[in-house]
């Protein structure tokens, strides 16, 4: 009967005829369009977590702590909360990063007559406040400590990635969702003429006694095929868009992003793409409506 079945599906797909690839051709778009958008949310995400990862507030104070009281100072930061790491940087030790930041130049900074470089506490936020909203609420934390004279934290370029990941899924979202739609239609059409061109051969397999869910199974088994192809059409484009453009893409995320490498789906999320390939086609199918004689 499965046999039966899954042959049916693909006469009828065949029968569809250009409409059939029509639909075929409108999933493929769909859930390329939405998986090209996919793949770079992907890339710039695991951006978004390096950087995170390498986020780092200073905190600087207004004067020099004698020796033992740095420890106090550090226990009073730290129970601000939301900090995963700190680490105190003395005015000479700030001195003599600057000297080797400096390299030939060093003679410069000797002609100063006094260190004017303020010590400092480097601070690495907790996971939980290492985004941009944590980050910008642990930095006010800290600025109301009275010790403190000023606090920098690199969150601009955080929030403007996170900024963008969030713009690509809308834009990808949007633009999948209305050549879905359009994918949906056109596979509702291609089932619906094969439900005409079948009106008499259908109306003899009621009369025969088959039920109503044998004679339907096959379109909606057309559309499911009709999805399926789509989806896995559009996983090879996506994969040879991608091997292709491999060469250049990982030099420039690598300066840009500080990527090593471009990332593609995974095989759960190509499983997803397919699965979402034969939804959209068995949707189509589904819908079909074929007028049934009396």
């Amino acid at each position: 009967m499965l046999a039966f079945l899954i042959g049916e599906a693909f006469r009828n797909l065949r029968r569809g005829g250009r409409v059939a690839a029509s639909a075929v051709l409108l999933i493929t778009l769909s859930l390329a369009a939405l998986g090209a958008f996919w793949v770079l949310s992907l890339n710039i995400g695991s951006a978004v977590e390096q950087w995170r990862d390498r986020l780092r507030v200073v905190v600087y104070l207004r004067e020099e702590p004698p020796a033992g009281e740095v420890e106090g100072l550090l226990k009073k930061i730290e129970g601000v909360g939301g900090i995963q790491r700190l680490r105190y940087v003395s005015k000479a030790e700030a001195l003599q990063t600057l000297r080797r930041q400096l390299g030939g130049k060093v003679s410069e900074v000797e002609q100063l007559p006094t260190n004017p470089l303020p010590p400092s506490v480097e601070v690495t936020p907790a996971p939980e406040a290492s985004t941009p909203e944590g980050t910008r609420a642990l930095i006010q934390r800290l600025s109301a400590l009275a010790e403190v004279e000023e606090v920098q934290g690199g969150t601009a370029w955080v929030e403007w990635l996170a900024q963008l990941q969030g713009l690509l899924q809308l834009i990808g979202l949007a633009l999948g969702g209305v050549l879905a739609l359009a994918a949906i239609l056109t596979a509702t059409t291609a089932t619906t003429l094969v439900l005409h061109a079948r009106r008499e051969e259908m109306e003899i397999m009621r009369l025969v006694g088959a039920s109503e869910m044998v004679i339907r199974l096959p379109l909606f088994l057309q559309g499911l095929a009709q999805g399926l192809v789509g989806a896995g059409l559009a996983v090879g484009a996506l994969y040879g868009a991608y091997r292709l453009a491999l060469p250049t893409l990982e030099p420039l995320l690598s300066f840009t992003l500080g990527l090593s490498r471009a990332a593609f789906f995974s095989p759960i999320e190509v499983a997803l793409l397919l699965g979402g390939g034969g939804l959209l086609g068995a949707l189509g199918g589904l819908a079909a409506k074929g007028e049934r004689p009396a």
